[in-house]
């Protein structure tokens, strides 16, 4: 991500070190994927949400970082095709999950809630 070629995608990760950031995501997929608890214990708990309130997790932003993670699936040999492919499951749930919480804490703030949404509750 820190060498994507999108200007864009690339600032929002310009206000961390890259090094932190390979830890805290190493850390957390282990402890997310059945693993020591070793984000929680460092970090506390890893409130998604509420980490990443600061950066703008739009759509756009989640399909870029999810092109990312494919790519390192699609690189790295001694992960099977099976375990590679719950993974991503992981990591779209995970990536839109946090769009929805960036949309609620955008409305919540009196932003104007994302183009897809509607006045009226689903029925």
């Amino acid at each position: 991500v820190y060498e994507d070629e999108e200007e864009w995608f690339r600032e929002i990760f310009s206000g961390s070190k890259k090094e932190d950031a390979i830890q805290n995501q190493y850390e957390f997929l282990v402890q997310r994927m059945g693993g020591p608890p070793l984000f929680s214990q460092r970090r506390g708990h890893p409130a998604l949400i509420g980490r990443h309130r600061p950066f703008p997790v739009t759509h756009r932003a989640a399909e870029r970082w999810l092109h990312h993670m494919q790519q390192a699936l699609d690189c790295t040999e001694s992960i099977n095709s099976d375990t590679k492919t719950k993974m991503m499951y992981f990591f779209r749930h995970t990536a839109y999950f946090l769009v929805a919480g960036n949309e609620m804490t955008r409305q919540s703030q009196g932003t104007p809630p994302c183009k897809h949404a509607t006045s009226k509750p689903a029925e």
